[in-house]
């Protein structure tokens, strides 16, 4: 009896302790969504809010049955909340019970009438919504600093990824657009609108797979996809203008003149308007706004070929190459971040846009004064030899660029759509080059060369398309579509070249080279007409017939004039002057068949193109008798292309295409350009056309309830006619001629691959990728065929980090390997390696003060030119937020805190390896300020809508 009693008081203590002992601290959370007849809602959007601000928790996605189950969750109370599209949005409060799993059943929805339609807006907001492959996030539920940017907003939304220079991935994949309430903002450059655009003015972002332009203007489906990003504007920022000014200053230190800054911006939109101004001023070397002005900036933009209007097999499968500057050859930097600049650059944005009818259009001006102090060490290979080349340079060039661009979409009507487009530049800039070359031969005989190079040049560049399209009534799917373009570049240029030479060691007086003292003049006029006709016929209920025709009709005039200066004379050198006259005349006739049904898109095609060149040349205009250039180029172009969205997510993409590239007309022509004299470049009259096949297949792979995404990618070119420069080296002189010519035998294959995943959905995400190009480049090399092989590896990590409101943290780690062999001197083969290491750390404060700091750390390395540079940056930032409505800040802004910044780069060609290195702005400090315009504001109900 004893032993029962003390048996039942032991059951009894056990229970109580059992009692009072915690729940467990982590639970499983799990139901399933169904409408009001038990039907179950497959693929609703499940989300964990929390209550006090609606900030998303976790989110996931229901199964084909409805089910769903949150695993693992900490014990606490939470707003659970369903979407599923036609339904009204499900809430409801969950508080822990202390069970390990909670079990919520079937959660019946409603569907939306009208008489719930108020409720459906009151119980709409959620962090975000999952429809098919769009993913819309709130924006309000992604908290960011006051005065961030989108590009701000961005790095927040779970599955966008956003990189140190703006570039943006979602879903895996690179974003092509962002568009602005749909309409474009400032051309198609995304991060024209991720950095200047206010996070505060945007209530939506959507994320989703959209049409490329081409099917878009052709009225053909490819079945390609441009990751595109919407950014919807709140009401109040519609009904009033907004934008953002800042400036900021600091003082001379460390033999660096002051610093200053000055940038804004001002939007004003509503449903059919949109008008934007941009601008900025500084001294910091922040050259511009736009990726173009970077490629303006090196004149390689002078002719702009229009592809839109070319209809036919997408992809550019005929092409020129004209760099625009015709040989001057001044070597221009347009990287952001190198050398010493001051820029100035404004621009003006409008759309309209109605059903019937849309306008855009935008000027944007750019100006950048840069001065470069350069070093490049190269290690030259010959056969059997070798030299080194050491080269101090200095340059200070300017270029000024004015841009406009012109969009007008008319709807005649159901049937019947035109479009013109209109895209110009006009650009003046002027360079001075002084340059000291070093060249020491293996017996240590030494070439000083030193010149001193002055140009200048104006470029103007216009095309003009217009588009017809036409959808007959007769057959569904039957249409027809027309365009004509006219392009028109010219540019006038001078440069005046000085070059003198001195020599230590056992060089001849046969082998020394003369000075030089020249004046060359350029005057290119190029102008070509197109035009392209296409039809389509549906013949059965999945296929369709597609047959196209291009013609280009393309005239180049060129004068090319040099005088030699002497005593008191001015002699034309007929040896490097030229003038010639070239008319190229292109037909393409071609036709395909595309094969469409539930996502999946299978086109075969086959063209015929063909060629003439008609060329005449001369060293001037006035002479008596040119010689003439007629070629005649004919090619059969295959493609093949496959493109499958399955279900879930998945996209699978394979191709083969032909790319024909045409030799450029200042590779055709035997024009001498001697602006390095002692690298001489010199054109072949006899190149043929260069044929590329080429390979490509890719897998991608996103599951938007969890944020899983993978993505692999193959490519490979195999060259028939490739064209290569050459290169012929005196052994005494070293003087090196290039001369581009034919060969077969080159290949490239290649893989990216990349998996990105959330450690901790809305808190952690992890990014991995990796890569590989092999490559093999024959060329010759003063007589003897020199195979050059490339192997690269390259692997990278992103890490993203928002474990709280108050603290974001990216990191980033990206390792690259190349190897180089080349076949004439297999003891010059070597290796590159070039790392990057970078992490960026936000901290908000109380009082609304805030740090920001970020540490980049670069490491170069090559043996071969015993070259091994590590360099840190460390950046850092204190700024306050000012007033009631934020509107305000001030930043205390330190740049290279280390004060080691300094371009490197690494780099080889046919037969060298070079390691160059810029003197480029470093430490210094500014305090700055900040003012926000805010629109208009509208009387809001608090839930938002």
């Amino acid at each position: 009896m004893k032993n029962l009693f003390l048996l039942a008081v032991l059951c009894l203590l056990t229970a109580a302790l059992y009692a009072q002992s915690p729940p467990p601290a982590r639970f499983t959370l799990q139901g399933r969504a169904v409408d009001t007849a038990a039907a179950p809602l497959a693929e609703s959007t499940v989300m964990l809010l929390n209550p006090k601000d609606s900030s998303l928790v976790n989110f996931t996605r229901a199964n084909t049955t409805g089910a769903f189950a949150f695993k693992n969750i900490k014990t606490g109370t939470y707003t659970l909340k369903i979407s599923f599209v036609g339904f009204i949005p499900y809430n409801q409060l969950i508080k822990p019970t202390g069970e390990a799993v909670m079990d919520l059943g079937a959660l019946k929805m409603k569907p939306i009438t009208k008489e719930l339609f108020e409720v459906v807006v009151k119980t709409a907001k959620a962090p975000l919504t999952i429809k098919g492959d769009t993913i819309e996030y709130n924006a309000s539920s992604f908290k960011v600093p006051p005065g961030s940017t989108v590009e701000d907003l961005l790095r927040k939304l779970p599955g966008v990824q956003v990189d140190q220079d703006g570039n943006i991935k979602a879903q895996g994949q690179d974003v092509k657009r962002v568009t602005v309430d749909g309409k474009n903002f400032f051309g198609n450059d995304p991060k024209q609108a991720t950095k200047n655009l206010q996070a505060e003015a945007i209530t939506k972002v959507q994320v989703f797979n959209d049409k490329t332009e081409q099917a878009k203007l052709t009225g053909i489906d490819d079945g390609k996809k441009e990751k595109t990003v919407n950014l919807e504007l709140k009401e109040e920022f519609k009904k009033g203008g907004f934008g953002k000014v800042t400036a900021a200053a600091g003082p001379a230190s460390n033999n660096v003149s002051a610093r200053a800054e000055a940038k804004g911006s001002y939007n004003k939109f509503n449903a059919k308007h949109q008008f934007s101004l941009v601008g900025l001023g500084n001294n910091t070397n922040q050259q511009g706004l736009s990726r173009d002005d970077y490629q303006d900036f090196r004149g390689s933009n002078a002719y702009n070929a229009n592809q839109n209007a070319d209809f036919g097999f997408s992809g550019n499968y005929f092409y020129f190459s004209d760099s625009g500057d015709e040989g001057l050859g001044i070597p221009v930097s347009g990287r952001q971040g190198v050398g010493f600049s001051n820029n100035a650059a404004a621009g003006a944005n409008y759309n309209y846009d109605t059903k019937q009818k849309k306008v855009s259009g935008s000027y944007y001006y750019n100006q950048t004064r840069i001065d470069l102090n350069a070093r490049r060490n190269r290690d030259n290979t010959l056969p059997q030899d070798q030299y080194k080349t050491d080269e101090t340079s200095n340059q200070i060039n300017f270029n000024g660029n004015h841009r406009a661009s012109l969009r007008y979409e008319k709807e005649i009507d159901s049937l019947n759509t035109l479009v013109f487009i209109n895209n110009s530049r006009y650009g003046v800039g002027n360079a001075q080059l002084f340059r000291k070359q070093l060249l020491t031969r293996s017996n240590g005989a030494i070439t000083d060369n030193e010149s001193v190079n002055n140009s200048e040049q104006k470029q103007f560049a216009m095309s003009n398309s217009l588009i017809y399209r036409h959808k007959m009534r007769s057959k569904k799917g039957r249409s027809f579509a027309a365009s004509a373009t006219y392009e028109v570049n010219t540019n006038d240029a001078t440069l005046n070249l000085d070059s003198r030479n001195t020599y230590t060691g056992p060089i001849s007086a046969g082998n020394r080279l003369p000075d030089i003292h020249q004046d060359q003049r350029n005057d290119i006029i190029r102008s070509e007409y197109k035009a392209s006709l296409q039809y389509v016929e549906p013949f059965a209920k999945r296929y369709t017939w597609e047959t196209f025709f291009n013609f280009s009709l393309r005239n180049d005039e060129v004068d090319h004039d040099v005088f030699n200066r002497g005593d008191s004379r001015y002699i034309r050198n007929d040896t490097l002057s030229l003038y010639y006259k070239n008319n190229y005349v292109y037909n393409r006739l071609g036709s395909s068949v595309r094969y469409s049904y539930k996502g999946l898109n299978i086109s075969a095609g086959l063209a015929g193109q063909r060629f003439t060149l008609n060329g005449e040349f001369a060293p001037d205009q006035t002479a008596a008798t040119f010689q003439n250039i007629n070629r005649v180029f004919t090619t059969v172009i295959p493609n093949v292309g496959l493109n499958y969205s399955m279900k879930n997510n998945r996209y699978l993409g394979a191709g083969y295409n032909v790319n024909v590239q045409i030799p450029t007309s200042r590779d055709l022509q035997p024009v001498i350009n001697n602006s390095n004299p002692l690298f001489i470049n010199q054109g072949n009259p006899d190149l043929l056309p260069q044929l590329g096949h080429n390979l490509n297949a890719y897998f991608n792979y996103f599951n938007p309830g969890n944020f899983i995404n993978a993505y692999i990618s193959l490519y490979g070119t195999k060259f028939v006619n490739q064209i290569v420069y050459s290169q012929n080296t005196d052994p005494q002189t070293l003087v090196t001629v290039i001369k581009p010519e034919n060969f077969s035998g080159g290949q490239n294959l290649g893989s990216y691959i990349g998996f990105g995943f959330p450690l901790k959905k809305t808190k952690a995400t992890l990014d991995l990728n990796g890569g590989f190009n092999l490559g093999n480049n024959p060329s010759r090399i003063n007589g003897v065929i020199n195979d050059t092989k490339v192997r690269g590896y390259n692997l990278g990590a992103r890490l993203s980090l928002t474990p709280v409101e108050w603290l974001t943290f990216y990191g980033n780690a990206n390792v690259n390997v190349t190897n180089n062999e080349f076949s004439i001197n297999p003891n010059r083969n070597q290796s590159f390696t070039n790392n990057n290491f970078s992490g960026e750390l936000t901290l908000k404060l109380p009082h609304e003060f805030y740090i920001n700091s970020n540490l980049n750390y670069r490491v170069n390395r090559n043996e071969q030119l015993n070259f091994d540079l590590r360099i840190p940056i460390w950046n850092a930032s204190v700024y306050h937020i000012l007033g009631k409505a934020k509107r305000a800040e001030i930043r205390l802004t330190a740049i290279d805190m280390l004060n080691r910044n300094v371009s490197v780069s690494l780099n080889r060609g046919v037969n060298y390896t070079q390691s160059e290195t810029i003197e480029t702005l470093a430490r210094y400090f500014t305090i700055g300020f900040t003012y926000n315009m805010r629109g208009v504001q509208a009387k809001m109900r608090r839930d938002g809508y």
